[in-house]
């Protein structure tokens, strides 16, 4: 059961959430702060972000031990008792699979924190691992940075175990200090995850978050970091927890349709997955999804684990539709990535380092175009350049570019990429190959975006077309790609 259909189902887990429009700073696109009218842009933050492609969740609390995806908050710090805690594994394993960054559940709906917080009793501190001096976040963090590896938090803003959660600013006080021990403790943060949980407390009372002041938090302790919602402000939830974005998905939103945390209405799912084409805030979507059927460790599930193949689907289904991929890896009660998960993200990363190996097939080619602005030659989507780009003329809203080589080339793989330093304007493209005197379509759909990935049955040809039927401003081509699938 995912976070919205649990919250929704009612009973301790029924929704309450505050109407508090997001407010943020950074939310806004460089345009919109300069107060220009053209289309959203993302921020360098932003555009960092969504250039990792790949983080990977860590899902870790008492839950382990309880055998529960939910916990309670009446859990007794006692159960904490991982035997073997190698976050260095986790690091590793993460950076075998291709994962630039991280992110811990550093607080889950029970409460339980992972550091030695001033805060409450509800710790690390009150359990038996590491005689009660541990701290997980520090270890994850050291772990992180000596790996090379961008280090993310997820602090939980339902508390099921702390008696103030429905008490109002009492509260808030509460979550800020919280907050406040995670951001200014542990270095530099590349992103901060929220979410809208928002049921029942120990005194059956809810909460209404004070969104304004979390994120101001967030900006003036680590002002680089990336905020996620559903709501953003930075980046978005992609609508489901299914690792699968939407075959037309836009990085600019109306942020009016998903107003706050936790909004729901039937429409929500849907404008989550698509964005939209005219929204005012650039809002690129995060597609989060578990290794396992569930998001904490069960030892049920040891034999359910996505293996390669499966991890390859949703890469296509995420990263190829413009958006980051996020997947959850639980450890085991022993504190390390079970066996199989670790084995199953190599084999992730080498197979996908496998598809790319051969290199872009069109690399040789001879590029023509129906117009080129100045400075914007075809040529430029083969050099591998990411601020290098094709476009026709300023006011053109379609357009195409061709490849020609010497000899044929067989190929099932396509990657079609926009310069999204200046926006995202394409809606539908199509590309085409030669063959029999005339041009078939093998491969066509509307957004492109960062990155748009299509496999399809292998195709022989030695001429091939992109076309972009329709843009919303001049469309900008940063790449255009071929290859081979191995084997």
């Amino acid at each position: 059961m995912d976070r919205r259909r649990f919250l929704i189902a009612g009973g301790a887990g029924a929704v309450a959430l505050s109407a508090t429009p997001v407010v943020s700073a950074q939310s806004a696109s460089p345009q919109a702060q300069s107060g220009a009218s053209s289309r959203p842009r993302p921020t360098p933050q932003q555009s960092a972000w969504q250039r990792e492609e790949l983080a990977l969740f860590v899902h870790f609390t008492v839950n382990t031990f309880t055998d529960r995806e939910w916990g309670e908050g009446d859990e007794d710090p006692q159960v904490f008792a991982p035997t073997r805690l190698d976050a260095g594994q986790w690091a590793r394993a993460a950076k075998a699979g291709g994962f630039r960054s991280l992110i811990l559940t550093a607080k889950h709906h029970d409460g339980f924190c992972l550091w030695p917080t001033a805060t409450t009793a509800h710790s690390v501190r009150h359990s038996p691992w590491r005689d009660g001096r541990g701290d997980v976040v520090r270890e994850f963090v050291d772990a992180c940075r000596a790996e090379g590896l961008g280090v993310g938090f997820y602090l939980s803003p339902w508390d099921r175990y702390e008696p103030r959660y429905g008490s109002g600013k009492a509260y808030d006080d509460f979550y800020i200090a919280q907050l406040t021990e995670l951001l200014s403790g542990y270095g530099p943060v590349v992103e901060v995850w929220f979410d809208g949980a928002n049921g029942e407390g120990p005194n059956g009372k809810r909460q209404a978050y004070d969104w304004p002041r979390i994120h101001r938090t967030v900006r003036e302790l680590q002002p680089d970091a990336i905020v996620f919602s559903d709501a953003g402000p930075d980046v978005r939830w992609i609508g489901n927890e299914r690792g699968v974005a939407g075959s037309t998905c836009w990085a600019s939103v109306d942020p009016a349709r998903v107003p706050y945390a936790g909004f729901d209405r039937p429409w929500v799912g849907e404008a989550l997955q698509q964005g939209d084409p005219y929204g005012s805030v650039w809002r690129p979507g995060e597609t989060d999804v578990s290794i396992r059927p569930g998001w904490f460790w069960h030892a049920a599930e040891d034999a359910k684990v996505r293996n390669a193949q499966q991890l390859i689907d949703l890469y296509f289904s995420s990263v190829g539709r413009n958006s980051k991929l996020l997947l959850n890896v639980p450890p085991t009660r022993e504190g390390r990535f079970h066996a199989t998960d670790v084995l199953n993200l190599a084999a992730f990363g080498q197979r996908r380092q496998a598809l790319f190996a051969g290199g872009n097939l069109l690399a040789p080619a001879r590029v023509r175009a129906s117009a080129s602005a100045d400075g914007h030659a075809p040529s430029r989507v083969l050099d591998s350049e990411a601020e290098s780009y094709w476009s026709p003329t300023a006011d053109a809203r379609s357009g195409w570019i061709e490849f020609e080589l010497e000899r044929e080339i067989e190929f099932d793989l396509l990657c079609l990429q926009e310069a999204i330093a200046h926006g995202q304007h394409i809606a539908n493209h199509r590309v085409e190959h030669w063959r029999d005197g005339a041009w078939h379509p093998f491969a066509w759909g509307t957004t492109i975006g960062y990155k748009r990935l299509e496999r399809f049955d292998p195709v022989r040809s030695r001429r091939v077309r992109v076309s972009i039927e329709h843009a919303y401003d001049t469309p900008r081509l940063a790449s255009v790609a071929l290859y081979r699938s191995p084997g």
